[in-house]
């Protein structure tokens, strides 16, 4: 069975400054056995692209480079109308800034680091930001620590410091055969800093995966934690109890409020390009909801336009 395209490094992204499928670092780089795990799941991961129609990832290139991928998002995006998109993984903030650069203004971009507790992670966010990035993408599973421990004080301080945004991946990561759960995977470690930071916004993308009443209960302890909605969300099919996403977004809605959720699109391979496919349901299931105009305005754009400091931008209509 061959490997999986879609199983990389589960702590760098799609685009490198060098271009070619060396600086987009395979799964390997964390874990030698992901490759034969990955091997292994091919099947799975190939049924959950037909589930969705979507057309299997294009072999990376060596010869195209991250330019020629970069622009071909500007086209997508501008295909579908979209006026921003922020990035949050480019295999390192150098590669970061250069690909939001090659956006001209319509792509903005997040830092990412492997592990804020490493020696100068403070310095390394704070250089990110002056150079134009608009907040911190981490992995709590991949991290050395709890997202509580004081060691991570100074990284949260350059948040603050900076008014931007902090977004944390807890519950399981990567595709099947990836990380299932750690020490570190459950966003209950997150209240101690949320709480010693409230102007600091925490973002638990996914609903917060297997991790559901966890995230809510820390939502109504700490108002700075807030959700995105980004991905198929298909980790609700391994719950223990019957739920959909239509729960996922019921619950939050009446619970937390429409200016606590982002929509994410989790978009990341091409020919596929961005997942309207998941727009398009989570939109649904809003208007279904009865949710008024200003709660989707908020979910599908304006509440991301204001953690990313988008003056001046108003959304379009958001009836169907």
């Amino acid at each position: 069975m061959p490997h999986d395209p879609l199983t990389r490094s589960l702590a760098c992204g799609q685009f490198g400054p060098d271009g070619g499928a060396d600086t987009r670092n395979g799964c390997e780089e964390y874990d030698a056995g992901q490759a034969a795990r990955s091997a292994a799941v091919a099947r799975t991961s190939a049924q959950w692209r037909r589930s969705w129609d979507f057309a299997d990832p294009e072999p990376l290139s060596a010869d195209a480079g991250w330019e020629a991928e970069a622009d071909r998002w500007t086209r997508e995006l501008a295909d579908n109308g979209i006026e921003h998109a922020a990035f949050v993984t480019a295999g390192g903030d150098d590669a970061m800034v250069d690909l939001v650069a090659r956006g001209a203004g319509t792509f903005l971009g997040l830092a990412a680091m492997a592990d804020p507790f490493a020696p100068g992670a403070a310095q390394e966010f704070e250089n990110a930001v002056a150079r134009g990035l608009r907040g911190l993408k981490l992995f709590a599973p991949l991290a050395s620590s709890r997202m509580d421990d004081p060691a991570a004080y100074p990284v949260w301080d350059v948040a603050s410091r900076n008014n931007v945004p902090v977004l944390i991946h807890f519950g399981h990561c990567g595709s099947a055969g990836g990380i299932a759960q750690n020490a570190y995977s459950n966003p209950a470690s997150l209240e101690r800093a949320a709480k010693r930071y409230p102007e600091v916004t925490f973002v638990i993308p996914h609903f917060g995966i297997q991790h559901v009443q966890e995230v809510l209960f820390l939502m109504w302890a700490c108002p700075n934690v807030v959700v995105d909605t980004s991905g198929s969300n298909q980790w609700v099919r391994y719950m223990a109890h019957r739920l959909t996403l239509e729960d996922l977004f019921r619950r939050f809605y009446e619970t937390m409020g429409s200016e606590r959720i982002l929509f994410g699109s989790d978009s990341s391979w091409f020919p596929r390009g961005f997942a309207r496919r998941y727009l398009v349901d989570q939109l649904r299931i809003c208007w279904e909801m009865g949710m008024p105009a200003a709660g989707l305005q908020q979910i599908f754009g304006g509440n991301a336009a204001r953690l990313l400091k988008l003056d001046g931008w108003r959304p379009a209509s958001a009836g169907p």
